[in-house]
């Protein structure tokens, strides 16, 4: 059989697979402070992300776009890269899941795609305005997400400062819910395209596409196999994000997914691949800061901060070293 076209069935398989662990290692960051606050049952919250998660993919392929076509050139690398760099991707993500750990599938895909296409073709294959704009979204998506979580939470408790208890937890629970769908939504529309991107990148290597664009089946199938790995898991990432980070109130978990998802839809109008993890993470502990800065979990906060810097060494180192053996296997 023609080895390339063994590497095509692989990329592509592998594509589903990615799209599958992205689902239940870090789409769970979208409802966890929905499931941690108990506006909404995990049966429930799991149900509504994955349905939405498939709607948002449906919404736009800027992302996919940046992702399949605008991070290295393609004329320069070949199946074996693609296949290096998402191995990369998830051999880091599923060591990060193992101990609980929310980490960016979006730096974990780049710096994979880069590493592997460094090991076959040098620094002249990376396009250098896709990974500034990636880098940029790396320090302004956490700090837009901490600012919002911190002011939405400090207006709501100066607007009802003297409301009784049980009345808040009325209005925002609903508010609560509605902001999870919101986040699962723009989630779909940003993370889901990346999966959709590298399946793309695979297409366009072996069919020689010279304008890629996004077909409407890997829409559709990624989008739903991305569906799917947030029915199947996701339970240490909600763990870690909805109940260890800060004791989430239903208000905080309202401002928290609000400012996330706004961060997230806003980069998707422009194509710009952000992080969901760094965006709801951020925008929990705003949330938490503005209530009482003594009840952040400082430990638990600088274990994540410590994942999200190695994970884009990590993973160009993975994807360099896992080209070279690819490179000499075959």
């Amino acid at each position: 059989m023609d080895p390339l076209f063994i590497a095509l069935v692989i990329g592509i398989l592998l594509s589903y697979f990615y799209a599958f662990i992205g689902g239940f290692t870090d789409a769970a960051n979208a409802i966890a402070t929905a499931i941690g606050s108990r506006a909404l049952s995990a049966r429930t919250a799991i149900l509504m992300a994955g349905t939405l998660e498939i709607v948002g993919a449906l919404t736009g392929t800027a992302v996919a776009l940046t992702i399949g076509a605008g991070i290295v050139a393609l004329e320069l690398i070949s199946l074996n890269t693609v296949i290096a760099a998402l191995c990369a991707a998830m051999l880091w993500s599923l060591i990060t899941y193992y101990f609980g750990l929310p980490v960016s599938e979006t730096h974990g895909l780049v710096g994979g795609i880069i590493g592997a296409a460094l090991a076959v073709a040098g620094l002249e294959v990376i396009i250098w305005n896709g990974v500034t704009l990636v880098l940029i979204a790396i320090i302004v998506s956490p700090f837009l997400g901490f600012l919002g979580g911190m002011l939405f939470t400090g207006i709501i408790y100066r607007l009802f400062w003297n409301a009784p208890a049980h009345k808040m937890n009325r209005i925002f629970k609903n508010l609560s819910r509605l902001s999870a769908a919101f986040m699962a939504f723009s989630h779909g529309r940003n993370d889901a395209q990346k999966p959709m991107g590298v399946l793309v990148m695979v297409l366009a290597i072996y069919f020689g596409w010279q304008n890629p664009s996004v077909p409407t089946w890997v829409i559709l199938s990624i989008g739903t196999v991305a569906g799917l790995g947030v029915a199947y898991g996701g339970w240490r990432i909600i763990k870690t994000m909805g109940m260890k980070i800060a004791p989430i109130s239903i208000e905080q978990s309202f401002s928290a997914q609000t400012s996330a998802a706004l961060v997230m839809h806003g980069a998707s109008i422009f194509g710009i691949p952000v992080s969901t993890t760094h965006t709801i993470t951020s925008s929990i502990v705003g949330a938490g800061a503005a209530k009482r800065v003594s009840s952040l979990r400082l430990g638990i906060i600088s274990e994540i901060a410590m994942s999200w810097i190695l994970t884009l060494p990590a993973t160009i180192i993975l994807g360099w070293v896992l080209a070279n053996l690819l490179g000499i296997i075959f």
